[in-house]
């Protein structure tokens, strides 16, 4: 988890940018500390702004009083709302920020959910607070909260990373080496409950699996058997049994992952993003190729099936950030194949069938980009959109009267 720090002289600009992206509906308040509790539950700027005024009018020295906070989780750490209530306000206790008035904001407008606190650092009178080597407890703090939370460390090593892997090429060399590759870290980091879950998602990479049964005398038998797919979704070349891929891919292993995910699934409730995010698509979407599209900008690959008529009997969901596929049964009836079908088969729709297997280009596993680049390029918009830069957001007229406030009650030094 990386922390960012700055500090300004403007609650107005700290405020108004979180406010700004509430409105657009890509943010919320997770919860606050020692805030004035507005009676409809709707944090607006006003009353956000009275809840710091008897600080900063207490302050009588302190030039940057406004303290701005981002926490960023890596972004393949799926936490619930709780766990990060429980992040910031832990982070704020340890970095002496425990008693301070501060808000806390949960911001969803990119695929990596963070944090954004807003607090003061002087205290109610007006002395300011001890922040000397701040940055450096910052980084010890976010080292512990990882530890406890189990997050991905951000002081990985680049080599740390998952491989990404493209699709099956049949034609090209090492068929089972192909095979091998995909289905080793797919069984390993995707979370799945089902064959047929299971099997959508090797689908995106040429790949299919049948269950085999039979006996041996009187033992019963049950095995894999693995097969590379064209374009079209048929089978070609050699089939070949799980056992020369290894234990950790047979029949076994495969049972024992779908009884292990249903547990991870509902103990980190990842289908809670999975379903957030198909809710917020599904109304701008005009037809099934925009809506697969938009999806997959959410790192998000849907796989329909259909029969001879094209009538959609089957729908799942594979979420790359929080590597879980889903059954549109799992996520409830407004989610289901028959939805899909009624809402892409509609005359308005101008729906244009396209085959069961197709995937973009060059498409892999590994959805979810770099943390190290994304840090990168997340502090490369904030700068250019100043979101820390707390001095340049101008000044609105509610702010003009709460300085004027100010001005009245401090008073003028006597001359000595």
């Amino acid at each position: 988890m990386v922390a960012k720090i700055s500090s300004g002289n403007s609650i107005f600009g700290a405020l108004s940018y979180n406010q700004k992206k509430m409105d657009e509906q890509h943010a919320k308040v997770l919860f606050t500390n020692r805030v004035i509790e507005p009676a409809d539950g709707k944090y607006g700027l006003g009353i956000c702004m009275r809840s710091f005024e008897p600080y900063l009018i207490a302050n009588q020295k302190t030039e940057n009083p406004v303290l701005h906070i981002s926490l960023n989780p890596d972004p393949k750490d799926i936490l619930t709302e709780k766990q990060y209530a429980k992040i910031a306000y832990e982070y704020m206790q340890q970095l002496g920020y425990g008693n301070q008035p501060f808000i806390v904001y949960k911001h969803e407008d990119l695929d990596r959910h963070h944090l954004h606190i807003v607090s003061v650092r002087v205290d109610e009178n007006g002395r300011k607070l001890d922040h000397n080597f701040e940055r450096r407890k910052s980084m010890e703090i976010c080292r512990k909260l990882e530890q406890a939370y189990h997050l991905i460390p951000a002081d990985r090593k680049e080599g740390c990373t998952e491989p990404e892997l493209k699709r099956v090429q049949y034609g090209e060399e090492n068929l089972k080496g192909q095979i091998a590759g995909i289905i080793r870290l797919i069984m390993k980091t995707y979370h799945f409950q089902s064959l047929g879950e299971y099997n959508a998602l090797l689908s995106r990479h040429n790949i299919t699996v049948e269950e085999i049964k039979g006996g041996v005398g009187d033992k019963p038998y049950a095995g894999l058997v693995y097969s590379a797919l064209d374009e079209k979704g048929a089978r070609v070349g050699k089939a070949f049994k799980s056992s020369l891929f290894g234990k950790t891919v047979g029949y076994d292993a495969l049972q024992l992952r779908i009884k292990l995910s249903g547990e991870i699934i509902k103990e980190k409730q990842l289908k809670e993003r999975t379903k957030g995010v198909i809710l917020k698509v599904m109304p701008q979407q005009l037809c099934r190729a925009d809506f697969e599209k938009a999806l997959l900008k959410k790192s998000i690959d849907v796989v329909f099936r259909e029969n001879e008529t094209g009538r959609i009997y089957g729908v799942t969901f594979i979420d790359h950030q929080s590597k879980c596929v889903l059954n549109g049964s799992r996520l409830g009836k407004e989610f289901s194949a028959n939805r899909f079908n009624e809402l892409f088969s509609a005359p308005h729709m101008g729906h244009e069938k396209q085959p069961q297997h197709h995937s973009s280009a060059g498409h892999g596993l590994s959805f979810d980009p770099d943390f190290v680049a994304q840090r990168e390029t997340d502090a490369g918009t904030e700068s250019t959109f100043h979101i820390f830069s707390m001095e340049n957001n101008g000044i609105d007229p509610e702010e003009e009267a709460f300085i004027r406030r100010m001005k009245k009650k401090k008073k003028p030094k006597k001359n000595m």
